[in-house]
Order: structure tokens, then sequence, then C-alpha cells
């Protein structure tokens, strides 16, 4: 998909972080934009921020919805065509949560709610969405669809295990859509983010009542601790500006770089951790052993050195004032490791 000036464009978590800026973006390219959240506030907040970035108030649409209920998804469909006369000729699912706790700590609730968001809002869009989009444009114009997931789609996530789990089967349904769609003159990409500066690190305060018996460690503390570490993250609308160009371009996966020379690399390396799954316990921890001894010896200093040669220390991720360390088991679980727990 390479022209988008008139076109829709129906994106999900559109009120903030990652969902705001592909707002921004495809915006400024010319889209109607139809952003979805579960927040009102957020979502008046975000309508005066498109407006201020240059979009027309009457090419913003904002709706207040559960996207995981799929009677309310299909009232905000419906609200889409009404208003802007045909369903989205681009539909970006962006919307997502996240907790973090080691995964034999989780209950219903945690895998409920995550999974709830991540995977089946997802499924809930596609199956609302496509069959309209392929009636409506299918050999006449442009149509594509994008699902924004994770880098963790690609490795085991034992303190992320929900998300992990769902990003991981978002991938794969948006590979089969992408096979699906080819016939139709469509096309479908999934962006594989790391690290957003977003407010994803405040989750918890909109998981819904019925769904917060967590089995991990939650309080104002942690998600102090993650908001700070998100607003590290790359920027939303640089990030956007990488999935843009990925949709123009055909690219069913988008990685969170403009050096698309370096994705092959870096899913090379994501895909020897699954292939290491492969080896007995012996020989992976063999391996492991080799792959130390290997950076030992490249960055060990020159003889009677001083360790010029040795790279500086990864960065870590510290806990700021008022802050508490996130990942952590709820303390009362009597089967989880003790190390695994709050201190």
């Amino acid at each position: 998909m390479k022209d988008f000036a008139g076109k829709i464009v129906f994106i999900t978590g559109g009120a903030s972080g990652a969902g705001l800026g592909q707002a921004k973006v495809f915006g400024k390219a010319g889209m109607r934009v139809a952003i979805a959240d579960v927040r009102q506030e957020a979502l008046d907040k975000a309508v005066e921020e498109l407006v201020a970035y240059g979009l027309k108030r009457e090419d913003i649409l904002p709706l207040k919805v559960d996207l995981t209920n799929r009677q309310e998804y299909t009232a905000a469909a419906d609200k889409v065509e009404e208003v802007f006369g045909g369903p989205p000729h681009l539909l970006i699912q962006t919307a997502g949560v996240n907790s973090f706790g080691p995964i034999e700590a989780s209950t219903f609730d945690d895998f409920d709610w995550v999974m709830g968001v991540c995977l089946n809002h997802v499924v809930n869009g596609l199956l609302i969405f496509v069959p309209r989009m392929i009636k409506a444009y299918a050999h006449k114009t442009e149509f594509h669809v994008a699902t924004t997931s994770s880098m963790g789609a690609f490795m085991a996530g034992s303190g992320t295990g929900p998300y992990s789990a769902a990003k991981a089967a978002v991938n794969n349904l948006m590979y089969s859509y992408a096979e699906a769609l080819r016939p139709y003159g469509a096309g479908a990409t999934v962006l594989c983010p790391g690290n957003i500066n977003s407010n994803i690190g405040n989750a918890e305060k909109y998981r819904p009542a019925h769904l917060r018996n967590t089995g991990y460690h939650v309080s104002e503390g942690t998600m102090k601790t993650l908001n700070a570490i998100h607003a590290t993250g790359i920027d939303p609308v640089e990030l956007a500006e990488i999935l843009k160009e990925g949709i123009e371009n055909g690219r069913i996966i988008v990685l969170p770089s403009r050096d698309t020379a370096s994705w092959k690399t870096q899913l090379r390396s994501l895909h020897e951790t699954i292939e290491d799954y492969t080896l007995t316990a012996a020989e992976r921890d063999a391996k492991a052993a080799a792959r130390m001894e290997e950076m030992r010896k490249r960055f060990a200093p020159p003889a009677g050195g001083e360790g010029k040669n040795a790279p500086p220390p990864p960065p870590m991720w510290g806990v700021p004032e008022g802050g508490e360390p996130f990942g952590r088991a709820r303390d009362d679980l009597d089967w989880v490791d003790p190390s695994k727990k709050i201190k």
C-alpha cells in the first residue's frame, strides 16, 4: 500500500503511545483517522494533540471502545462506515497491555487480561473488519492490515509469559493474513518493536475490576519503575514512520530500526535461541560456556594492560526514587521460589 491520501485508517490504542504516533504519521499522510481506546480522557487529549499536529478535526474520529467486547467493536466499525463512508483501507491494531511476573505465579486473570487485549482484540478486529474491507476494496483500491506486536514474539519470556505467548500468536496470524490477502490485492504487516516511549507502564491502572486477581507483585512503585524504563524507548512517531515505510514496501515483518540491513542479523540471533531448545541440557550449558569464553577472550586486556579493550558495562535499569523492582511474584504464593518474590 503506497497511496494513503484521502483513505481511512482505524487505529486501536490510538489515544497514546505507539498508536498516537501512528495517528500522527498516517494523518499527516492525508488519511482520515479513527482512533479507538478504552479511556475517554485519553481520547479527548489525543484529539487536541492531533489537531495541534496539523490534522483537521473533521478527519479525526475518536471512539471509546472495549476492544475485547465484540459487540462494542462491531458498533465502532459501523460508526466508521457511517462517519467516513466506508470501512478502513488501513487497519492498525496497536492496543496492548503487559504485566510482569514469574509465569508460574500467573493466574487465570493474568492470562485473560493480557491475552484478551493483546491477542483476542486483534482476532476481533480482523474478523470484524477484513470481510468489510474485502467487499469494499478488493481489486478496486489498496488496503492493508497491520498489527503492533513485539520483539518478545520471537523469544521466551518466563517473566512475561502471557504477553510473549500473545505476541507470538499475533505474529503467526499476520503471516497467515499476508498470504490470505494477496489474491485480493492487499497485504499484512506485523510491527515488532522493543521498548517504546509510551505509558504502557501504567497498564495495571486500567485492568478491569473482574480481572484483578493477579499473581504478580504490582504497586505504584513497580509502575513508576516501568515508566522510567519506557521513557527511554523509541519515539512513537519515529516508530510509526518505520511502519509506514514497511507498509509502502510490502514488508510482512517490520523491526524497530531504520537500518533494515541489520534486521536479518537480529532475527538470526533470535532464531538461534529457538534452535538451541533442540539441544540437550548439557549441550546448551556447554554452548553458553563457550559464548562466555569467547566474550572473555575478545575483550581481554593486552598483556600488562588495564582492560582498555573491554566494552563499557551494559546499561542497567535502576529503580528510581519511589520505585520498586518489578517482575516479582506476590509474597503469599507459597510455591514460588523466594528469590522471585519482592524482598
